[in-house]
């Protein structure tokens, strides 16, 4: 029973629960506060037979609420009843208010018609006084604006377009914010930007007008400032002249007087062309309206765009600098050519320094100054590379002024110039060797065109004319009575006017470069030096080399080169008295001119002796001996008679050369005839020789040794020149006396008489007897004598090897 009891309590406990949740779910669908979907699940979720007992709870509820709502209906009916029965008494009362009111509407109506009617026209009358007043005030505000706006627009008609930005300024500060409710005032300043940009476009456009203008105007306006420059200096040295002169009149007062009237007559000319000058020349400001520039930058300032204007204006003369710098190909040919250039540039940075003086901040220092060393790289680049393609020493002399007055004209705008004056120590070196060129073509001419023969002189006058030319002295010359002729022939003087030419015209160069005098007279010195060793020598050295230049003019171009050498003195005089520099200065350079005809005397010396063994081999070629000739003709042979007679002749004219030089002729000339007449002996084709051509050749040798004995130069000692054939005296003296034992037995011993004989030299001139004596005596073996030479022949020969032979194991 206790366990029955517990088990309904437990399961009465749980109908409860069930009961429970019914009634949450119930009260959870009422609230609506819960997803219906979560408060449904909770339900299902218990038990099978959940949805009948939920739905019986659900019918109960809703029993319970019908029951509710009856009640109230019927607590409130009566009042309801009440009210409606109240309303329907009232309507008749309204209806009867709704008609009196209207009539007395009416009536009141009908009555204020007029008041109305009267009141309307007041009201619009004040209205229109009101509208009257305020249109007054605006107007009053509005027309200053208005005719600001209309001076504006007659400021942009007559482009005072700064002016129009001032007025703008005031429009927008001041006049339009006052009336800025108004439609025009919106149209108005929709307006001023667009006026603004038109301003900056037109004065953009004005600006690249003038920079087209100061494009096309720089060359006049850089050769204007190029005149005024050299103007000034023409004037500075005219005035330093004078200085000089009052300076040193206490001191050669009859002198300084002459040339102080000189003096003061250049600096009045001077003065005077500068009056005309100044009349005539316009500058930069007459040539270029500048205010196109101004203009510009005070709008771009003024519009707080002042940055980009300098930007654009700078990047915009960049280029035009960089199209100024820009040389034409044919510019070097002519000196035009050249002051182009030079004036589009002076005329570009005459443009750029006004610029930089008259405005604040367009153009700095700094910036000129980058541009300037810009160009200068340039420009330097430009002239080096076309300077090297001048080849007319007065084009380059020209194009040297034109750098000078150019440097000069930007170094007066405060340019840095140093560089161009470096420039010019390089164009100096070409300027030098165009003039050496040129003079190297000038001393090929007087060459070619001197015939070398002294210089007729047929009186005092002719003479004198010469000695002015040329600084020729000679007390025996001047002794002699006219007609005369000088030592040397007529391109010495030539040569020598010609190199003074030289100097005057490497001085011009050195005008001008700003350099001390000393460094002016070391420079002259050294072109010079270079004009005496270089292009004079070569000239000299390639006349001497030419194959018409025969010993005649060899022996008159020793002569020049000698009077040439003794005047290189007076070279150095002339150029220390165009210079004012002593010869006595530490620093001072020698010219090397003694050296130069020295080396070109050595030359023609060296083709004299050259020439003249050539001369010799011609007539030894000539020589026709008959190598088995049984007896010699008596006399000697023609050919060497000749040629004696042609050195006898020659010799005679060397009577002028210094006397070693005709002594070493005469000496080479004799060494070089003994050494061909051996060589002749000892030919290798030559296979036999006779005791009769021995004796023949021997005749020749005699004639030699008797025109070395006759003393054809002066000034040998004894029998020197005779020792030139003493090799063939004692070689043919050895076969003629047939002295083989003498030979033999005294060899290798200084005192004998065979000393200059050599073995081998003997050897093969016996060899080519014995066989000619083989050949030609064929009974020789039936005859005792010739049995005996033959067998001495063989004897000696046999003797002559072993000395050989002997020499050469001891070599």
């Amino acid at each position: 029973m206790a366990r029955k009891s517990k088990s309904s309590l437990s399961e009465l406990y749980i109908e409860e629960n069930k009961d429970q949740i019914y009634e949450n779910a119930l009260a959870e669908i009422q609230s609506f506060q819960l997803p219906l979907g979560t408060t449904l699940r909770s339900v299902y979720d218990d038990q099978p037979n959940a949805h009948q007992r939920f739905m019986e709870k659900l019918d109960a509820c809703i029993r319970n609420h019908d029951r509710e709502i009856e009640k109230m209906c019927n607590f409130h009916h009566q009042g309801f009843v009440d009210a409606i029965t109240e309303l329907l008494k009232v309507r008749a009362g309204a209806e009867k208010l709704k008609v009196q009111v209207t009539d007395t509407n009416r009536r009141l109506q009908d009555a204020g018609k007029e008041v109305i009617s009267q009141t309307e026209e007041i009201i619009r009358c004040r209205i229109q006084q009101r509208n009257i007043t305020t249109v007054v005030e605006k107007l009053q505000l509005c027309l200053p604006v208005l005719e600001m706006y209309s001076k504006l627009k007659e400021q942009m008609k007559v482009k005072r377009y700064y002016s129009a930005l001032k007025t703008m300024e005031q429009l927008e500060n001041q006049y339009l914010p006052r009336v800025s409710q108004y439609r025009f005032c919106q149209i108005m300043i929709e307006n001023l930007p667009k006026l603004r940009e038109e301003i900056k476009e037109i004065s953009m456009s004005d600006l690249k007008d003038f920079l087209e203008s100061i494009r096309k105007h720089s060359d006049r306006i850089g050769e204007t400032a190029m005149k005024q420059a050299q103007q000034q200096k023409t004037f500075s040295t005219a005035l330093q002249k004078q200085n000089n002169v009052n300076y040193s009149r206490n001191v050669h007062l009859g002198r300084s007087r002459i040339l102080e009237s000189k003096n003061e007559m250049t600096l009045k000319r001077t003065l005077e062309e500068d009056d005309e000058y100044e009349e005539e020349v316009l500058t930069a400001q007459d040539l270029v309206d500048f205010s196109p520039v101004y203009r510009c930058l005070h709008i771009y300032s003024v519009l707080g765009d002042g940055e980009i204007f300098e930007n654009y204006y700078r990047k915009q003369r960049r280029k035009q600098a960089r199209l100024v710098l820009q040389p034409q190909s044919s510019m070097h040919e002519t000196v035009e050519g050249y002051r182009r250039y030079f004036s589009q540039i002076v005329g570009f940075f005459v443009v750029e320094d006004h610029i930089l003086h008259v405005t604040q901040g367009l153009v700095t220092r700094t910036y000129t100054d980058e541009l300037w060393n810009m160009a200068l790289s340039k420009i330097i680049a430009v002239l080096r590379t076309h300077s090297s393609y001048c080849s007319d020493p007065d084009l380059v002399l020209e194009l040297k002024n034109l750098i000078v007055v150019f440097a000069d004209t930007l170094q007066g705008y405060g340019f840095p110039v140093n560089r161009l004056f470096d420039l010019l120590f390089e164009i100096r070196d070409q300027y030098n060797e165009t003039l050496l060129k040129k003079w190297s073509g000038l001393f090929r001419d007087i060459f070619e065109a001197d015939n070398y023969s002294p210089i007729p002189v047929a009186n005092e006058e002719e003479y004198k004319i010469i000695i002015s030319k040329f600084p020729f002295q000679d007390p025996e010359l001047d002794k002699q009575s006219f007609p005369k002729k000088l030592p040397m022939s007529q391109s010495v003087p030539q040569i020598y006017i010609q190199v003074k030419e030289f100097i005057y015209a490497s001085l011009k160069f050195s005008e001008s470069l700003h350099r001390s005098s000393t460094e002016i007279d070391d420079m002259l010195r050294k072109s010079t030096n270079l004009l005496l060793t270089r292009t004079l020598s070569s000239c000299l050295q390639n006349l001497i080399k030419k194959p018409h230049i025969g010993l005649t003019e060899l022996v008159q171009i020793i002569i020049n080169t000698t009077h040439l050498e003794q005047a290189c003195k007076y070279l150095e005089d002339f150029i220390s008295n165009i210079t004012n520099i002593s010869q006595v200065t530490v620093h001072t350079a020698r010219l090397y001119g003694l050296s130069t005809f020295k080396d070109a005397r050595h030359a023609a010396e060296g083709e004299i002796y050259t020439k003249l063994n050539q001369k010799i081999d011609e007539f030894i070629q000539i020589a026709d001996y008959d190598w088995t000739m049984s007896e010699s003709d008596g006399r000697a042979s023609g050919y060497l008679m000749d040629l004696i007679n042609f050195l006898r002749s020659t010799f005679q004219v060397f009577t002028h050369l210094p006397g070693k030089v005709a002594q070493t002729a005469c000496m080479s000339a004799c060494q070089h005839l003994s050494t061909s007449l051996m060589q002749m002996l000892l030919d290798s084709e030559l296979k036999q020789i006779s005791m009769g051509a021995i004796q023949q050749f021997n005749l020749d040798v005699i004639q030699c040794e008797l025109f070395a004995s006759s003393e054809p130069v002066p000034g040998f000692q004894g029998d020197t020149l005779q020792l030139a054939f003493i090799d063939l005296r004692q070689l043919l003296d050895l076969f003629m006396v047939w002295d083989w034992s003498t030979y033999l037995a005294d060899y290798g011993q200084a005192t004998s008489k065979y000393l200059r004989v050599n073995p081998s030299t003997a050897l093969t001139l016996l060899e080519k007897m014995r066989d000619s004596s083989k050949k030609n005596n064929i009974f020789a073996p039936f005859r005792k004598n010739d049995r005996d030479k033959q067998k001495l022949i063989e004897t000696v020969v046999k003797q002559l090897r072993s000395l050989v032979n002997g020499m050469s194991q001891h070599t």
